[in-house]
């Protein structure tokens, strides 16, 4: 299965879904834990991740939108273009009306920066 078909457009994402948003830059067990999580918790939608925008980003944005599509707890990606403007994802949830929104991109923030010093420390 061509994974890269999980990746939907606004108006292709399904309603009713459990929003997770994040960058999903850095690929880590870690991140997969939390997803699972998730979805024990919320088991009745389908998961759907939001690939954010980000700085300092390892990969670029189609690039983490088919890594987040690869992870078999993931049901569909909506990769959210850059706008300039921080209240996209408030939008976005309006218009497609989730379960609920789980925001993760400080711990993807965190687990760049602790790659980061990791590489650099040898």
């Amino acid at each position: 299965m061509d994974t890269r078909s999980k990746i939907v457009t606004a108006g292709e994402a399904p309603r009713g879904a459990v929003l997770v948003a994040g960058s999903f830059d850095v690929p880590a067990a870690e991140q997969v834990r939390e997803l699972e999580q998730i979805r024990q918790r919320y088991p009745a939608g389908p998961l759907l991740a939001a690939v954010l925008p980000c700085e300092n980003e390892l990969l670029g944005l189609r690039a983490r939108g088919e890594m987040a599509a690869a992870l078999r707890v993931v049901d569909y990606v909506l990769i959210v273009e850059p706008a300039g403007c921080p209240d996209d994802l408030d939008r976005l949830a309006n218009r497609l009306q989730p379960a609920v929104v789980i925001r993760l991109e400080n711990a993807g923030v965190r687990r760049l920066r602790r790659l980061i010093e990791h590489a650099r420390n040898g």
